[in-house]
């Protein structure tokens, strides 16, 4: 906390955290809103944090003036009015659904970390911009980090964006965090079937309350995919470092592929669906074939999912046991070596390897779907070229040809098992393209 005589001097000026005030030293003077000194460091130094969202530490040394400039607003005066946004566009109506993440993040200066904490309704008031690109109709649905999102939020995700399509809306946009975002868009990919209209998942990197935010040009670059005639699930983010493009990825073929940079997200093995410019406000398809929006064609849901589902990493010295311990779960995934290994002791010479796909086969001849997906994320599954992989396909492994990734893998497999409860019908649907997740061809220049 700060210094005795800074808190005497705050209480004497009227000053408390979170007002506007002014710190002039000769010269030099800085103005911004008052943050709680959290922590170590000196408690002389005033931490302020500044228009342009970053934070400063000034030394409040002899000669230093502090002046109040305004008080922070009431909780009353924060208050912004839930319910219909109207835009001047009145042919473009788009539902906005509040999902959570960073992109509704505020700072929680208690401990320094962001948290979830704005509306849907108050996105949009923070970019009134929007108001321009159609009329909105915003509802919150949770405000979780993304980390805690699960397969049963992912049904309430598919049923509000369905509802608001049958209630006229021309594209639905949901505010998500990032980190999971490419789950919830592979799982309603699959779980609305027929798609009318675009459906757009968004989030941002960093922020609102700081300067380098991603949030506002990812919002309005995913209205304008949402106005557009692509009628698939995808994911709208930025598709470099800079405030230029963003691409919209494909929700079955999107992945998150940096922790940090405002360009995280990439298209797996294939051309994202669309180019979105920031500045000319033009959606450009990069890809020849895609469904068209058609406010005739009847949206199906189709959201029920088993989550009963286990994802497993192939890695050097992986014990037996630990495909043993799944038989409790309805269904796995495994993420193999190359193109889809697991170890086999295939040679039969090398006493330390200890080949696991007797314990693979004792879970697909208990019925249980075992599903292979390449953890080297780019590429296919090829079983038939070596030994270890035709002993797969023998122990029962399916997934052979397929080039899904590893999380939309599992994603199919939670939906799948939550719609057919026959293991055989459960394979064919597993190995039959749905939402692009397999692909035809793979391009290896």
């Amino acid at each position: 906390m700060y210094s005795e005589i800074l808190l005497c001097i705050f209480k004497e000026k009227g000053i408390e955290e979170g007002d506007r005030i002014k710190l002039t030293k000769g010269s030099s003077s800085f103005e911004g809103m008052l943050l709680p000194k959290i922590g170590f460091g000196d408690p002389t130094c005033v931490i302020l944090k500044l228009d342009n969202g970053y934070n400063i530490g000034v030394e409040a040394i002899s000669g230093i003036q502090i002046e109040l400039v305004s008080k922070k607003a009431k909780k009353d005066e924060e208050k912004i009015h839930v319910g219909r946004m109207q835009g001047i566009l009145p042919k473009s109506r788009i539902s906005l659904l509040g999902c959570g993440g960073t992109i509704a993040s505020k700072i929680e200066y208690e401990t320094g970390a962001v948290k979830p904490a704005i509306s849907a309704s108050e996105l949009v008031s923070t970019f009134p911009e929007l108001a321009y690109a159609a009329q909105i109709d915003a509802k919150q649905l949770f405000s979780l980090s993304s980390e805690d999102m699960t397969p049963e939020h992912w049904s309430i995700m598919a049923k509000e964006a369905h509802d608001a399509i049958k209630a006229g809306a021309d594209g639905v946009v949901l505010t998500h965090g990032t980190d999971t975002m490419h789950y919830s868009a592979a799982a309603l990919s699959f779980m609305l079937r027929d798609l009318s209209v675009p459906v757009v998942f968004t989030g941002s990197q960093r922020s609102s309350d700081r300067g380098s935010s991603d949030n506002k040009m990812n919002l309005f670059c995913s209205f304008l995919c949402a106005k557009s005639d692509i009628a698939q699930v995808g994911i709208c983010m930025h598709a470099t470092p800079n405030d230029d493009f963003c691409y919209f990825h494909s929700g079955v073929r999107a992945r998150k592929m940096h922790t940090s940079r405002r360009d995280a997200f990439q298209t797996i093995g294939a051309q994202p669906l669309a180019l979105i410019d920031y500045e000319k406000e033009t959606v450009t398809p990069l890809c020849e074939n895609y469904p068209k929006k058609d406010r005739k064609r009847q949206t199906v849901l189709e959201n029920a999912v088993n989550s009963n589902v286990a994802l497993i990493y192939i890695h050097p010295g992986i014990k037996g046991e630990l495909f043993s311990s799944l038989s409790k779960y309805d269904g796995v995934v495994v993420a193999g070596t190359g193109l889809g290994h697991i170890s086999s002791g295939a040679d039969g010479t090398d006493k330390m390897t200890k080949p696991v796909i007797e314990n693979v086969k004792a879970l697909c001849d208990s019925g249980i779907p075992v599903v292979m997906a390449p953890q080297t994320i780019w590429g296919r599954i090829d079983m038939n070229v070596y030994t270890t992989g035709r002993k797969l396909m023998e122990a029962g492994v399916i997934g052979n040809g397929c080039d899904w990734t590893p999380e939309t893998a599992l994603v199919k497999l939670m939906w799948v098992l939550g719609k057919e409860k026959d293991k055989k019908k459960a394979k064919g649907l597993m190995e039959t393209n749905i939402a692009g997740e397999i692909t035809q061809r793979s391009d290896l220049l």
